[in-house]
C-alpha cells in the first residue's frame, strides 16, 4: 500500500492512504484552504463522525454534520458549507459508485473517462479533476491510457504544480512556491 503525505501528519495520512473516499474528500476541501489541513480535513471526519463511509455521511441530518465540520477546528475555514459538499460527494459516490469510491478510477476504461467520472463528482471542475487524475497516477499507480493528457500540465514529471506533486514537506514548500509565482505572474498580466 502506498503512504501518502499529503496531510503531513502521521494520522491523517493514514486515514488518506487507506480509504479512497477521505482521498475524494481531501480533494474537495483542497480550495481557499491550505492544502494540508484540507487534506487532514476526512481524519477530522473520521475521528468526529465515526465512519467516513459514503452512506452513512449521505444519509446523516445535514445540519448535525454541518454542526461536526464546522466545530474548531473547523474541516474547512467554511465548515458548513463544505459539509453539504461532503454530503452530495458522498450521495454520488453511494448512488453512483454502489458507495466505493475506488470505483470511480478502478471502472474507467480509460483517462478521458477517468477524467469525465471525477469533473462529474460534485465540487469538482475540470482543473481540480486534471489535479486529482495526475494525483491517483503519480501517487496510487492508477495510469489508465491517455491519463497524462486527460491531466495535461499536472501529468509532468517534476512540474511541483499541485497536491499531486506532495511526497514530504520540500515538496509541499514548492508546490506552494510555483503557486505563489503563478498567481504574481497572474496579476501582473492583469494589471
Amino acid at each position: 500500500m502506498v503512504s501518502l503525505t499529503i496531510a503531513q501528519n502521521p494520522a491523517a495520512d493514514k486515514v488518506l492512504s487507506e480509504d479512497p473516499f477521505a482521498l475524494l474528500v481531501g480533494m474537495l476541501l483542497d480550495q481557499q484552504f491550505p492544502m494540508e489541513r484540507a487534506f487532514a480535513g476526512p481524519a477530522k471526519v473520521l475521528e468526529r463522525f465515526g465512519t467516513l463511509d459514503p452512506d452513512a455521511i449521505a444519509a446523516a441530518e445535514p445540519e448535525a454534520f454541518a454542526d461536526l465540520c464546522a466545530t474548531p477546528p473547523a474541516v474547512h475555514r467554511y465548515g458548513r458549507s463544505m459539509a453539504g459538499r461532503i454530503q452530495a460527494l458522498a450521495t454520488t459516490v453511494r448512488d453512483d459508485y454502489d458507495g466505493d469510491a475506488s470505483r470511480i478510477w478502478t471502472d474507467a476504461a480509460d483517462g478521458k473517462e477517468l477524467f469525465a467520472r471525477v469533473k462529474a463528482l460534485p465540487g469538482f471542475g475540470e482543473q481540480k479533476a486534471k489535479i486529482f487524475v495526475a494525483l491517483l497516477a503519480k501517487q496510487l499507480e492508477v495510469r489508465p491510457d491517455g491519463w497524462e493528457k486527460a491531466a495535461g500540465a499536472y501529468a509532468e514529471e517534476g512540474s511541483f504544480r499541485s497536491v499531486a506533486d506532495v511526497v514530504d514537506a520540500e515538496s509541499l514548500q514548492k508546490v506552494r512556491d510555483f503557486k505563489k509565482s503563478a498567481k504574481a505572474a497572474a496579476k501582473a498580466a492583469n494589471a
